[in-house]
């Protein structure tokens, strides 16, 4: 399974775990798996078929200019990053 690093603003959703291991084969199957776990947390990244604005996945490391059709390997880790705002 891909570890799955939680941010900050989103443990609430998680029962505060800073990571989770699930199961998928790209980052949409990720999300899936995540909202059946932690119900809600799709909502916080997903609109409609797209990363919502302000959110980044990166993959093993590398940002993903595909979102989440962003393939997934079971010993991958994902990291959803938050805009940060300033100039």
């Amino acid at each position: 399974m891909a570890t799955v690093f939680i941010p900050s603003l989103m443990r609430t959703l998680t029962d505060n775990k800073a990571s989770v291991s699930v199961s998928g084969s790209s980052v949409r199957e990720i999300v899936s798996n995540l909202e059946e776990m932690y119900p809600g947390i799709k909502e916080r990244l997903v609109d409609k078929f797209k990363l919502k604005s302000g959110i980044t996945v990166a993959v093993d490391g590398e940002i993903s200019p595909i979102g989440i059709l962003e393939k997934v390997s079971e010993n991958s880790e994902v990291h959803f990053l938050p805009a940060v705002g300033g100039g």
